[in-house]
């Protein structure tokens, strides 16, 4: 017979209330770079055709597709991409941003940032898409 504690956890499990993964629960801080000449108009992880002038990510651990508040911490500058791609591949670089992304962020000169991201819970995916469809 199953205990009740097991029980409570399997139900939560099966509704989506036992935490997740730590990128979920906070947000994650490191160095991030822009890709875009080399990588326009070729395919992303998902199949998608990279736009370097979209508002999009890369990402090594996140899931695809997810959404993303991506926030400069030198400058504060912040703005929502959706991660569709596997990188970035050089070390000590937490996301690879689309070059129209980094300038928004105010670092394409310099090519990396300090920045903190925010990964968007699940519910605000279609609202930040249909945002993002419209720039």
């Amino acid at each position: 017979m199953i205990s009740l504690r097991i029980a409570i956890v399997l139900l939560a499990s099966a509704i989506g209330l036992t935490s997740g993964p730590a990128w979920a629960e906070r947000p994650l801080t490191g160095i991030a770079s822009w890709y875009g000449p080399h990588f326009h108009l070729r395919p992303t992880a998902l199949g998608e055709i990279f736009d370097r002038n979209g508002l999009t990510a890369a990402s090594r651990s996140l899931p695809l597709p997810s959404i993303v508040r991506v926030t400069n911490l030198d400058n504060g500058r912040s703005v929502v991409l959706r991660v569709n791609d596997r990188g970035p591949y050089r070390s000590g670089r937490i996301i690879d941003v689309s070059e129209h992304a980094a300038q928004l962020l105010g670092f394409h000169r310099q090519g990396l940032a300090q920045v903190r991201i925010d990964v968007l819970p699940a519910a605000t995916h279609r609202a930040a898409m249909i945002r993002l469809a419209k720039r």
